[in-house]
């Protein structure tokens, strides 16, 4: 069991039967009373996202999972394919539970699986990845008083803002976690 308090962004922990990970976390203390601890959490099972309160010195039970390094294989549409790195099986996952992260998926990317009894739940990508830029607009010269962005479409088909130097060849670096280019590389 696990204390409220505890459940940070990440913490995996059930729920009614649920597995349920941490996305925001926010503590609220009011003048009077107990504090209350609001959390989004996603359901592991179904990729749904819920909000929950709890009050102050609520104990929930904390799930047991197993992490593993594996290497992305490929996606046949519902469910995308990885190779535990030590013991050479396939795993599969849902693709409404990789959400939009799959957009970052590159093959033979190295990730981490989390397994809960046998069954792998979620997948977590390296901070960052560098991305080739397939299609990019044409800047326009002068345009340069403000930070100017414009949209990219990357080698996994996914679209990001750029500053208007990067061209068509590039290779960019997105962070993973919210989608934003990083750098030229």
């Amino acid at each position: 069991m696990i204390d409220v308090n505890e459940l940070r962004k990440g913490v995996t922990f059930e729920y009614d039967g649920q597995l349920l990970k941490v996305l925001e976390y926010s503590h609220h203390k009011p003048g009077r009373g107990n504090a209350t601890i609001k959390i989004k959490a996603r359901n592991l099972r179904t990729g749904s996202n819920i909000e929950k309160t709890f009050q102050s010195g609520d104990r929930v039970p904390d799930a047991s999972l197993d992490y593993h390094n594996a290497q992305y294989l490929y996606t046949d549409g519902d469910f995308y394919y990885f190779m535990d790195n030590d013991t050479f099986e396939q795993p599969a996952v849902k693709a409404d539970i990789l959400g939009e992260s799959a957009g970052f998926l590159s093959e033979s990317m190295e990730c981490k699986l989390t397994f809960y009894n046998g069954e792998a739940l979620d997948v977590e990508l390296p901070l960052t990845v560098d991305l080739k830029v397939e299609y990019a607009e044409v800047a326009v010269r002068g345009d340069t008083a403000t930070g100017v962005t414009k949209k990219v479409r990357v080698s996994t088909g996914v679209e990001v803002q750029v500053p208007n130097f990067v061209k068509e060849g590039d290779t960019i670096r997105v962070d993973t976690r919210t989608g934003e280019y990083v750098t030229r590389v």
